[in-house]
């Protein structure tokens, strides 16, 4: 009676996943347990605050940090944020790209710039992930590249840097 309800709990994780679900509910689903349900936008968030924590100056008053704190992400936020992070675990994307993919899954604007914004990511990089990715595909000239990933919503700068690394 367990198998077949795990079986019956992985296929709805599997239907929620393709359905825009987030990666945390696997993990929580296939354990079987709720021991850690720290998701990867509950980290991120925890990551930041540290961050911040560890950027303060010993001179601050407990005023001056409680003035800074983030305040806590809505679900909306966090679940975006999920999202983000797991589309760039599959595939390159520009800023301006991740945001109007995140659109295209039905979060509110200003949802997607928020988790686009607290992701921690080299966007040159994505540049020159999705230009070996381009070229692994077609050929394509050094200037047709550059304009291919503009089009996707890189920044020239980015851009060029993307097709230096990809060997162009």
């Amino acid at each position: 009676m367990k198998s077949i309800i795990k079986i019956a709990l992985g296929i709805i994780v599997a239907v929620v996943l393709l359905a825009g679900g987030c990666a945390a509910i696997v993990g929580s689903a296939m354990s079987g347990s709720d021991s850690d349900n720290t998701t990867a936008a509950d980290r991120a968030a925890q990551d930041r605050k540290d961050r911040k924590s560890e950027d303060s100056s010993p001179s601050e008053t407990t005023e001056t940090k409680t003035e800074k704190a983030e305040p806590e992400m809505t679900a909306g936020q966090k679940n975006a944020l999920a999202a983000a992070e797991n589309y760039l675990q599959f595939q390159a994307f520009s800023k301006t790209g991740l945001i109007k993919q995140l659109k295209f899954e039905k979060y509110p604007e200003k949802d997607a710039v928020f988790a686009v914004n607290n992701l921690d990511v080299d966007w040159k990089e994505q540049a020159a992930l999705a230009a070996e990715n381009y070229l692994s595909m077609q050929a394509f000239s050094r200037e047709g590249l550059i304009q291919q990933l503009k089009f996707e919503g890189y920044t020239q700068a980015e851009a060029e840097y993307g097709v230096k690394q990809a060997g162009l």
